[in-house]
């Protein structure tokens, strides 16, 4: 069975400074009539005790849910899908949205749920689909030597890069092709001179061209992957010379990391922990961009509101461009927002709590203002979540009062 994933907003250009997803692909859920079922679990299955895990926590979900009325025959589908043998490996989750009758959405998450959940109500619950959005990583490691390259693809739906080619088939293996490869030491005077440098330059263009190769399939790669991040490891001079080759896009998401070597760098425990520590910080990176560009635009007063209040009436008015949600402490509302959202097109994206203070832990940038659009900014709000500050400042009504004045309009 194939499990979608998550991917990058069209219409933007992809870049390493942000995170948003396209979840068109939720639109039959928004469409379909309820009651739904909304299950978020871990589905990792590092070993056989994780497996044997993942079928019990299911099981107290499958008759909380039955016993709230979910159809058996539906539960049972889900059951069937849920525990099947499945080939992808690393720390990852599942989220399964359904009807009484067909299961609408089947997804692999890039990390586990922040926690387990399962509900049968007239709405689908999709905060937990969002909270996962940061760890949403799509990334090539490149071991380099100077023959060629392995590559090795990282995806949201498959969120650990193993041995293997990832879903990249013949692509995860690049030889150039030139085989004189290591230069020569010629002794015996001057006279063999001559012979010692026409082999150096053979062996140095070896090298250069099989860089080429390697630069032309990674480049092509990220293209079509629209990945996040370019790994890079192995022989250093081999580094050297690929990077001299590769396109300005591929440059751009290129992260070294050290301790590598062609065909073993996977094994080494050392290396494993580099490169997760690098993409850690290539998230973290990528939170605090997110976080500045709201707090900039909130604090030149841009084209953004927060609060919930805020936010929902420029969701009405068909204003926001983009909803950011701050992970763990969405507002109460969350669910009616992202509902709004999607429905009006506009990108979701999420933060971890600790980049921005979000009043109520909402956010929003705009397509336009008028002067009909809230009023507010970050710094005149207070420190916490909560609502005290967060009002306009050329008003005296409260954001309820605002909200239900517009509400008797």
């Amino acid at each position: 069975m194939h499990h979608g994933a998550m991917t990058v907003a069209p219409g933007r250009p992809t870049s390493n400074q942000e995170v948003t997803v396209n979840l068109s692909w939720l639109m039959p859920v928004l469409e379909a009539e309820g009651p739904f079922l909304s299950i978020y679990i871990d589905s990792t299955r590092t070993d056989p005790s994780s497996a044997s895990g993942l079928s019990t926590r299911w099981g107290h979900f499958r008759s909380k849910l039955a016993d709230d009325g979910a159809p058996e025959a539906i539960l049972e589908e889900i059951e069937e899908t849920l525990l099947e043998p499945s080939p992808i490996g690393g720390r990852h989750g599942r989220a399964l949205l359904a009807t009484g009758s067909e299961i609408l959405v089947d997804r692999v998450l890039p990390a586990p749920p922040r926690q387990d959940s399962a509900h049968w109500g007239d709405e689908p619950i999709l905060v937990p689909l969002l909270q996962v959005i940061p760890q949403a990583v799509r990334q090539l490691l490149v071991e380099v030597d100077r023959s060629g390259a392995d590559l090795h693809l990282r995806a949201p739906e498959n969120p650990k890069i193993t041995k293997n080619d990832n879903g990249l088939g013949e692509d995860s293996s690049v030889d150039g092709g030139h085989d004189e490869l290591h230069k020569a030491s010629v002794g015996g005077g001057s006279q063999h001179g001559w012979r010692y440098s026409n082999q150096e330059a053979r062996v140095e263009d070896s090298w250069e061209r099989n860089a080429e190769a390697v630069a032309a399939k990674v480049d092509a790669i990220v293209r079509e992957r629209q990945l996040d991040m370019l790994l890079l490891t192995g022989d250093v001079r081999a580094q050297s010379l690929l990077k001299d080759e590769l396109g300005k896009e591929a440059l751009a998401i290129l992260k070294e990391v050290p301790g590598g070597t062609r065909g073993q760098s996977l094994d080494r425990a050392s290396f494993r922990e580099e490169m997760a520590r690098v993409t850690e910080e290539f998230i973290k990176e990528r939170q605090q961009k997110l976080a500045d560009q709201f707090t900039e635009n909130q604090n030149r007063g841009g084209e953004s509101v927060a609060g919930a209040a805020e936010v929902a009436e420029a969701l009405q008015r068909g204003q926001v461009s983009e909803l950011l949600l701050t992970i763990g402490a969405e507002p109460d509302n969350a669910e009616e927002l992202t509902r709004q959202a999607l429905a009006t097109d506009a990108e979701i994206s999420t933060l971890g709590e600790g980049y921005v203070t979000l009043p109520e832990g909402v956010g929003a940038l705009l397509r336009w203002r008028d002067e009909a659009t809230p009023s507010n900014s970050l710094s005149s709000m207070s420190g916490d979540h909560g609502r005290e500050s967060a009002v306009d400042p050329d008003s005296e009504e409260s954001p309820r009062e605002r909200e239900e004045e517009s509400i008797r309009r």
